[in-house]
């Protein structure tokens, strides 16, 4: 019974490890640490976590079945690059269900709102001088988010919540490949603030919400055709 007791602890401890494993390179996959192409090594990733090489590899294959991890010939485990069609299709609909959170949230948006979301976007826009890709997308989710967490309409904003961790997932910095829509959303941003500070119409509200959105994608789509024509 001993024997047994301490093979189940064994493996709990295992079981354990390999979790913590792959919520750590996960969150570093998300945020950039290990951007796309980047090169998984296995003995490198377990001794910076502190674990043997057993729980990576487990993290690692785990990784691998969703898609955030492939394995190439000669090279080994490297993170996924994004899928241009998910990538697509996730700004797609959010351009639609965000547009309309952010107009349902416009009239319960109150100046000490206002007043963040232009803080926030006046650190974007320092953040121009010295840019970084990463810290600008962050600061953009802030941003949108006092625009559209208001809204009244619990199942619309729970498929905004969807679409931003999708875009999470897609591991998304679109600003890292093309950094010249960056200065253009900002002042973009201080459009949608002036409309809702005027009451303006909740149909203008959400164009102007939707085509945001939409520009960013078609910078997008314009540099992957440009690079992969």
């Amino acid at each position: 019974m001993t024997e047994v007791a301490g093979t189940a602890r064994d493996a709990a401890t295992e079981g354990s490890k390999s979790q913590q494993a792959y919520a750590a390179v996960t969150a570093r996959i998300v945020d950039g640490t290990y951007p796309p192409g980047h090169r998984l090594v296995l003995a490198a990733i377990a001794h910076d976590l502190g674990v043997s090489v057993v729980p990576v590899r487990e993290a690692i294959r785990r990784l691998e079945a969703e898609g955030l991890v492939t394995f190439q010939r000669n090279v080994g485990a490297t993170v996924a690059g994004i899928d241009p069609t998910e990538y697509l299709y996730t700004m797609q609909t959010l351009s639609l269900v965000e547009g309309a959170a952010t107009a349902l949230s416009a009239p319960l948006i109150g100046v000490a709102d206002i007043a963040r979301a232009r803080a926030v976007n006046e650190e974007m826009r320092a953040c121009l001088q010295h840019f970084d890709p990463l810290r600008f997308t962050r600061l953009n989710q802030e941003f949108h988010a006092v625009l559209f967490e208001r809204c009244p309409n619990p199942h619309l904003l729970d498929l905004v919540h969807r679409g931003w961790n999708r875009l999470a997932s897609l591991r998304s910095s679109t600003f890292r490949f093309v950094p010249g829509r960056a200065r253009a959303s900002v002042e973009e941003h201080e459009g949608l603030l002036r409309l809702i500070e005027e009451s303006a119409d909740a149909d203008e509200i959400e164009r102007a919400a939707r085509s945001h959105r939409s520009a960013t994608l078609d910078a997008y789509l314009a540099h992957a055709h440009d690079t992969h024509p």
